[in-house]
């Protein structure tokens, strides 16, 4: 607890001296030889110690007052964080070659591949890349974080947001091979480039997610794309998503077939892409990998945060000077009633 005003305190001295004069001073008395002419009003007090009642009350409700006028408070601190998040677009690939799943060297038979796939230890790209994106936006709540999809050509699913409990729904609604089975790395870059660009933030990063090769013929080409991107001061996190050993369920005359998936990225475009715009490329073989590599993105990409300190004071004075008034009444009550002095 401390005051507002704590020189009104010095107010206690020049109170507590008159209080100890007016104690010192006796109490009025009448010299008689007799008291039998007072017996009627035998009963009437209880004792010296008793009528010094008022005056305790009122000494105590004067002290209450000059505390009051000082200003008591209590404070409570509280800190409170305030943090300056940055702006993320997320580019994830949706072309048919992300329904592929990554198989380990440990499985090395269609039976053991299967068993895999029914106990759900080995899934598709699509929703690995899912699962560890929604893991890395919760460890981020602090970044307006956005999303874009891609195949032939970019979706734009969600601009950065705060709210990512919204963007996190449009993320799982997301299949591979709706919007086409071919993979254009420059429209994405471009259209979150465009989110990204007007940012207000002091860094804007991209995410961009792929397992294939550029193989759309576009007007711009993907360093093209990267360069724009640089341009606004956006940098690229390249990730290439699958291992060499993949497979794909097909339909066939004979129902669904595990069928051996041709081609890989281009890793050397991803590692170019990231470098023109001062990021970082990353390959991701299996789901491991992919959390691994989000780990360190999210390492690298740190959000500032302040902790400044506040005090919210309680004023105790009302309290205080209720507590006097109070006092103040029942010294007059007891005073003026059953301690009341005869003439």
């Amino acid at each position: 607890m401390n005051f507002g005003t704590p020189w009104l305190l010095l107010l206690l001295i020049p109170l507590a001296a008159v209080l100890w004069l007016t104690w010192r001073h006796p109490l009025p008395s009448l010299r008689i030889a007799s008291i039998s002419s007072f017996k009627k009003a035998e009963g009437r007090h209880t004792g010296i110690p008793l009528l010094r009642f008022p005056f305790f009350l009122y000494a105590a409700a004067l002290a209450l007052i000059v505390l009051a006028l000082a200003q008591p408070r209590k404070g409570i601190e509280e800190i409170k964080r305030r943090a300056e998040g940055i702006d993320i677009m997320l580019a994830i690939d949706l072309s048919g070659s992300m329904k592929a799943m990554d198989v380990p060297d440990s499985i090395s038979t269609e039976n053991e591949l299967q068993r895999a796939i029914g106990s759900g230890q080995i899934r598709s790209r699509i929703e690995i890349a899912k699962e560890e994106i929604k893991r890395f936006v919760l460890r981020r709540p602090n970044d307006r974080i956005g999303l874009v999809a891609f195949a032939p050509l970019p979706y734009n699913v969600c601009p950065p947001t705060l709210d990512h409990g919204w963007l996190l729904a449009n993320l799982e609604r997301l299949e591979a091979g709706v919007i086409g089975d071919s993979t254009g790395i420059a429209g994405p870059i471009a259209s979150a480039t465009q989110r990204l660009k007007n940012a207000e933030s002091k860094r804007r990063v991209m995410l961009l997610f792929t397992d294939g090769s550029n193989n759309v013929n576009a007007q711009v080409t993907p360093l093209q794309a990267a360069q724009l991107a640089k341009n606004f001061d956006v940098i690229i996190y390249t990730v290439g998503i699958g291992s060499s050993r993949a497979y794909i369920l097909q339909d066939t005359f004979f129902g669904q077939r595990l069928i051996p998936l041709q081609g890989e990225f281009d890793e050397k475009l991803l590692k170019e892409i990231a470098s023109k715009s001062d990021g970082k490329y990353y390959r991701a073989a299996d789901q491991k990998g992919l959390e691994k590599v989000l780990t360190e993105i999210d390492a690298l990409e740190k959000t500032s945060l302040e902790q400044p300190k506040f005090v919210d004071y309680r004023e105790l004075g009302p309290h205080m000077t209720a507590l006097a008034l109070a006092l103040l009444a029942l010294g007059f009550l007891a005073e003026h009633s059953f301690l009341l002095r005869l003439p």
